[in-house]
């Protein structure tokens, strides 16, 4: 059985566009400039940001006017509430089960956060498991988070594809593992002269059909 390791975060869902949005609403709801909307997520990085260091700017910026409840809230579950698994992906991945791939999420981050989007999304139907890096102490890109979720299926890593939206995160674990890759660009352009990854697509949709299209 082939194995597809895939990101969670701005691959799987816009992680992104559902904090984008968490953010809107917290400025409006506490009387808030809507300006602000780009340093909060300047801040966040992504979600590249340890939690705690945002949680500081935050209550540093806010914390005279805003609960800390708030901010606690704004950070735990205003992404996890409102990722959403858009169709195209859905179909790919059920593209990928049907030809008898075992798909396994693979995420950096908290475990009660990135476990909400998976349940939130639907995703626990799509694939066999997920690997979290809080859960299993070792973060993208070191070997052992990649290790760990070929080793949850009970399958071999060597011929498993990853596919990902960080250069660093996943197509750098993949390399220094020789596994074959996908990056997700989002309309991006790759810069990194040292790895590449094995194809480039536009969306995870895309990059999932290019992997199961061309197993072996």
């Amino acid at each position: 059985m082939p194995l597809l390791l895939l990101d969670l975060d701005n691959t799987l869902v816009d992680r992104d566009a559902a904090f984008r949005s968490a953010v809107v609403d917290f400025l409006a709801e506490h009387g808030l400039p809507a300006s602000d909307l780009t340093w909060v997520m300047a801040t966040d990085a992504s979600g590249y940001t340890a939690r705690h260091e945002v949680a500081t700017a935050l209550t540093g910026r806010y914390g005279d006017v805003v609960p800390t409840t708030a901010i606690r809230a704004l950070l735990d579950t205003g992404a996890a509430d409102r990722v959403v698994l858009e169709q195209r992906a859905r179909d790919a991945l059920g593209n990928a089960q049907a030809d008898g791939w075992a798909c396994v999420i693979v995420t950096n981050g908290r475990t009660v956060q990135q476990e909400a989007k998976i349940r939130n999304t639907g995703l626990d139907q799509f694939v066999q498991g997920w690997v979290i890096s809080e859960d299993v102490g070792h973060k993208k890109p070191e070997p052992e988070i990649f290790q760990a979720a070929a080793a949850l299926v009970s399958l071999p890593l060597p011929g498993a594809w990853v596919i990902g939206d960080s250069p660093h995160a996943d197509i750098a674990g993949a390399n220094t593992l020789g596994l074959r890759s996908v990056w997700v660009t989002d309309g991006r352009v790759w810069t990194e002269d040292s790895y590449r990854p094995t194809h480039i697509a536009d969306d995870v949709a895309s990059a999932i059909n290019h992997a199961i299209s061309t197993s072996g």
